[in-house]
């Protein structure tokens, strides 16, 4: 398995960076943050059509760039660490990709060009209010219309139910939705629908989130008109695939984050005098430090092994992408707290960026599962494997 990236990679990366760095200041995520729509929609005209990044890893026969997974974590390391706000996390990680793996033939021409060209915004709806990550969970019924009981690709369905953190969910106009057909329960009976969003019984909210730069919408569905996404109860098959991707695609923004704060945390160590000393050149300092690299750089390390894993359809790939969205997680959020505690009282003040990044580190901790709830998967996956 591959595990330096190519030159090619790199000078992607540069450009990527580039455009984030331009694009992304945080004057700009503070502006774009406290509006309702959460992002700006000419600079995602540019990164749609100028850089293509929404079809990155769409193939070509679909629209897209045609590029791999790994790819896609490039990109989403350089959003992570400008905490960009785009619905790019939402229409191509969650999305596309659900709609690449759930899909017939048919359904992938009619939709992914659509979202790789950034015209379609598109989000995956699965989570449920007050319920855990897991989608044998699911209580949204799905129910086939008058004699509509073929269970082909196309078939109309009703949809009941609520989703909630539903990410960019109230500017998305294509809702990909998880649901269950009725008389079953847990893993069993599960489908995805697509579902557009001017559909009848569709009613969306923006909720109010601990962070500003991820909008977070629930919906609820009220005998609303839905497509079968590729086959009927084929939910608990392509679902957990989905799933482990998504959850790889978000440890590399989330490793994007944390490198950032090591970078803040380091940048200010080296400005801040005290005592007529630059508090980089105290012990404890240099302790936190030193630990905040090693951490980052072992998050990385284990980032871009599930980037791999996933680009080569790897047989371990649901543990790595567990193992990799907990570290990453654990790494970010601790990364967020010690860089408040080197910046002092001025980095907890509304003024200061890090506390940004320190909401969107805890947000991201328990989006797709918290760490204690991927190390259970990591266990469950190992014993059934027994």
């Amino acid at each position: 398995m591959q595990f330096t990236f190519s030159d090619e990679q790199e000078e992607f990366r540069l450009i990527v960076r580039r455009f984030m760095d331009d694009k992304s200041p945080r004057t700009e995520v503070r502006k774009l943050m406290d509006s309702e729509q959460g992002y700006d929609a000419a600079v995602w005209q540019q990164l749609s059509e100028g850089l293509g990044l929404p079809g990155i890893h769409i193939p070509e026969a679909y629209g897209g760039q045609g590029f791999g997974f790994v790819e896609l974590c490039i990109v989403l390391e350089e959003m992570g660490r400008a905490l960009l706000c785009a619905p790019f996390f939402s229409a191509t990680a969650l999305a596309a990709t659900a709609i690449i793996h759930a899909g017939t033939e048919e359904q992938k021409l009619a939709l992914l060009p659509g979202i790789a060209s950034g015209q379609t915004l598109a989000t995956l709806a699965f989570s449920e209010a007050n319920r855990d990550w897991l989608p044998g969970n699911t209580e949204t019924s799905a129910t086939p219309t008058g004699d509509n009981n073929s269970g082909k690709s196309g078939d109309n369905y009703l949809l009941n139910g609520e989703k909630s953190y539903v990410v960019d969910g109230h500017i998305a106009e294509l809702l990909i939705v998880v649901a269950r057909t009725p008389g079953t329960t847990g893993d069993e009976g599960l489908s995805l629908f697509t579902v557009p969003s001017d559909a009848a019984g569709l009613n969306r909210r923006l909720l109010k989130s601990l962070d500003p730069t991820r909008k977070l919408a629930h919906i609820e569905f009220k005998q609303t008109p839905a497509t079968l996404l590729g086959e009927l109860n084929a939910g608990n098959s392509t679902l957990p695939h989905i799933l482990d991707l998504a959850a790889v695609a978000l440890a590399s923004e989330m490793v994007g984050g944390a490198q950032m704060m090591l970078h803040s945390a380091l940048e200010y160590a080296q400005l801040r005098m005290q005592f007529g000393r630059l508090i980089g050149s105290f012990q404890a300092i240099k302790h936190k430090c030193a630990d905040m690299l090693l951490d980052v750089e072992l998050a990385k390390s284990t980032a871009y092994y599930a980037a791999a894993a996933a680009a080569d359809n790897a047989p371990d790939l649901p543990a790595v992408a567990s193992l990799s969205k907990a570290y990453a997680s654990d790494t970010y959020m601790k990364s967020a707290a010690e860089c408040l505690q080197i910046h002092g009282g001025i980095g907890f003040t509304w003024e200061n960026d890090t506390h940004l990044y320190f909401k969107r580190a805890k947000s991201s901790e328990v989006f797709l599962g918290d760490p204690n709830y991927h190390r259970d998967q990591v266990v469950l996956r190992w014993e059934n494997q027994v």
